[in-house]
């Protein structure tokens, strides 16, 4: 059984930083999903603003290496999906107050 939560690898990702807007990117809520096997792998199911982010290979690099820094973590992999399309009503509200949407 795996010991390793969701909230550990959420955390994780937290730290790292959309460079175009400055905030993380599970607060921006491009972060879908963490998926955990039974070995503590790990799936990290996200999405980026848009699909023509020049840093699409880096941030999912970053969601990488960030998740495999979680204390029993096991292979990670990083899937980028275009399905829901993310938008700004998908951010925190700490997101949309600070980019004037609410």
């Amino acid at each position: 059984m795996c010991s390793v939560t969701k909230e550990q690898v959420y955390d994780a990702i937290s730290t790292v930083i959309d460079p175009e807007v400055g905030f993380n990117l599970v607060e921006m809520g491009l972060i879908y999903d963490v998926l955990l096997d039974d070995d503590c792998n790990a799936k990290v199911v996200m999405t980026l603003s848009t699909k023509a982010c020049p840093l699409h290979q880096m941030i999912t690099q970053w969601v990488e290496e960030a998740a495999s820094r979680v204390e029993g973590i096991g292979k990670v992999e990083v899937e980028v999906v275009w399905e829901p399309a993310w938008n700004i009503s998908m951010a925190n509200d700490n997101v949309k107050k600070a980019l004037n949407f609410m």
